[in-house]
């Protein structure tokens, strides 16, 4: 039998791998690839609130031919104590699969240790790696898929999405340049590991990290759990807002991208994201040919 793989963080499969997975995302989205996941059963634990992120990987496992089961807390005993150990353990009895989204991602490794099927990260407050495979299959839509050759800028929060870029460079050798306000850099050990693979640079300046980018990216200031962090973040962050100004000091066919929800004109202009170098609704649409490919890659 073979060892079960999970998707924790895009530095869990190799350059190969990762390549790979992208060639299919694009099949996929082609309906080249007519793969299926017949009779297969996703659990979707979700402990943070979703738009994409549930209604993708549920209509994902439509397509392939697959049920998904959507517990919340109030769904399930794991909201009512229930040890992840446990939890774990009996959903792998009775699925081929596990999605989880959460706030801390020690949660989301002792599911993978417990669980006897594939794990996949869904989001926790360390990385969130199916939204990179969606944003790397965005690029490869617009530039081709040699994404070594790319540069890309991220403005804003050290948060989640920032670590999976420093993830997605350690792996692919991209050029990356964060613009973080003093106090809100990505984790050391993420950014020290993908600086000794590729060109990465951290900057407190904005137009230094776009200068000549390929692509243009950022997130809300506050994330979920951060509410009450909330006006200080608005006052540390009020210089890393993405205009028109700054996106025009990136290459003339860069692209934005951004995560989703966006707050306009707080981490950036209405302008910018229904203009026509945004790209976000093609990068939402990606999550699900994206997640699509990991599940058959994981689940098949």
């Amino acid at each position: 039998m073979a060892k079960k793989r999970d998707f924790l963080a895009i530095s869990d499969f190799s350059r190969d791998d990762l390549k790979q997975l992208l060639e299919r995302a694009c099949s996929l989205k082609s309906g080249v690839d007519r793969a299926q996941l017949t009779g297969k059963t996703l659990a979707m634990i979700f402990r943070k609130s979703s738009t994409r992120t549930r209604v993708s990987f549920q209509v994902g496992m439509s397509q392939l031919g697959g049920h998904a089961i959507f517990l919340s807390d109030s769904d399930s005993q794991i909201g009512r104590g229930e040890s992840v150990h446990d939890t774990a353990k009996v959903l792998s009895r009775y699925v081929d699969g596990i999605m989880i989204r959460t706030f801390a991602h020690a949660e989301v490794e002792e599911f993978a240790r417990h669980a006897s099927v594939p794990v996949i990260n869904g989001l926790t407050d360390l990385l969130h790696p199916c939204q990179i495979i969606a944003d790397l299959q965005t690029m490869a839509e617009e530039f081709g898929r040699e994404h070594a050759a790319r540069t890309v800028a991220w403005i804003g929060d050290g948060n989640n999405m920032a670590n999976s870029w420093l993830n997605a460079a350690y792996r692919l050798g991209f050029s990356l340049r964060l613009a973080c306000p003093e106090g809100y850099d990505p984790e050391p050990e993420l950014l020290a590991r993908a600086q000794r693979e590729a060109d990465v640079v951290l900057t407190r300046d904005r137009s230094e990290a776009v200068q000549g980018a390929d692509v243009v990216t950022t997130d809300v200031w506050a994330s979920m759990g951060q509410e009450e962090e909330e006006a200080e973040r608005m006052e540390a962050f009020e210089t890393f807002l993405v205009d028109e100004s700054l996106m025009g000091q990136a290459a003339p066919s860069a692209i934005f991208l951004h995560c989703l929800p966006a707050h306009r004109g707080e981490e950036v202009t209405a302008g910018v994201i229904d203009g026509p170098q945004s790209r976000i609704f093609d990068e939402a649409e990606n999550r699900l040919h994206a997640q699509k490919a990991i599940m058959l890659e994981l689940m098949a």
